[in-house]
């Protein structure tokens, strides 16, 4: 059999199953996409309303792929909140966002000696607070 007339035979049929292919790795995508989100909206509702558990959480890439860049964190101590964009984090992207916790420290409640810890409050698409005005800390507040 020629290569001509099994190109003709079986050119269709492969072509037919590489469409298929692509169409079923597009949808897998869009899938992993929406339990990511969910996954994280869920996370972010748990957070915010009832204050935790904080574990298990999603993954900073998990977040990122649902679509929530975006951490919103509050100081134990004086209550000013910020919102921090994930993308910027210098962490591993398959680390769950309950270890950045301790990480986090309030900057304008702080002593040079001691800064107070923050807790996370939920994950947002935008950022939803004002950028925070940093201070020197030798300077007069």
């Amino acid at each position: 059999m020629s290569t001509k007339k099994r190109e003709v035979i079986w050119g269709g049929r492969i072509m037919g199953a590489d469409m298929r292919a692509e169409m079923a790795r597009q949808n897998a995508r869009k899938a992993a996409r929406a339990a990511d989100r969910a996954e994280a909206e869920a996370w972010s509702v748990r957070m915010e309303g009832y204050g935790g558990p904080a574990q298990p959480s999603p993954t900073i890439c998990q977040c990122l792929n649902g679509g929530y860049g975006w951490l919103e964190i509050e100081c134990c101590r004086c209550k000013t909140r910020a919102s921090l964009p994930l993308d910027a984090i210098r962490r591993a992207r398959d680390t769950p966002i309950w270890k950045l916790e301790p990480s986090f420290r309030c900057r304008s409640c702080g002593t040079r000696r001691y800064k107070p810890p923050v807790r996370m409050i939920k994950l947002t698409e935008q950022r939803e607070i004002t950028p925070y005005k940093w201070v020197h800390p030798d300077e007069e507040r």
